[in-house]
């Protein structure tokens, strides 16, 4: 009984893995849909946050302000690249969970590396491109207007709590993925 029971919250745990990956997936689709069809407003966003342009009065940092419009293009077709990436992985990761449900562990846990390649993906683009490059070399943290280090960090941490959580082997599982009975044979 005791084994059965340990069986079906096994499986909840995976299924709420395999969820939240499936989530995170929808979320950058469609943050993705949205940068493609609301393009405007958000290469404005990067236009001001390269620019420089609501910092505060003074900053001796303004050299490294651009205002070339390929170079916003450019950047903001690699968030939108960066983030359609991230979302595929997580999409097919979360498949290949889905199909591998009632695999034995060491199989479930083969299937997590594209979706936390998806999850880590992601994490490098909202800390990479928009608290570091973003926020400290573009000093976006000085703006009222045009600040999305809140939301960077949010998504970051979001994400990052998910990454733990995929990755955090299954009761009985050693560091390889295996169970004991799986890690005897």
């Amino acid at each position: 009984m005791a084994g059965i029971l340990l069986a079906e919250f096994m499986q909840i745990i995976r299924l709420t893995k395999i969820a939240l990956v499936f989530s995170v997936a929808l979320l950058l689709f469609l943050i993705v849909l949205n940068n493609i069809t609301d393009y405007g407003s958000n290469l404005l966003f990067v236009e001001n946050v390269l620019g420089m342009t609501t910092v505060f009065e003074g900053n001796q940092l303004m050299w490294r302000s651009i205002d070339s419009p390929l170079v916003h293009t450019i950047f903001y077709a690699t968030i939108i690249l960066w983030e359609g990436a991230a979302m595929v992985f997580c999409f097919i990761g979360g498949y290949k969970l889905l199909s591998r449900l009632k695999a034995p562990q060491a199989v479930f846990a083969e299937g997590k590396s594209l979706a936390i390649a998806g999850l880590v993906l992601s994490m490098l683009q909202w800390f990479v491109a928009f608290i570091t490059i973003g926020g400290e070399w573009f000093t976006m943290w000085q703006s009222e207007i045009w600040n999305g280090q809140d939301a960077a960090f949010r998504m970051f941490a979001c994400f990052g709590i998910i990454l733990i959580f995929v990755y955090l082997p299954e009761f009985g599982e050693n560091s390889r993925g295996l169970s004991e009975e799986e890690n005897t044979n």
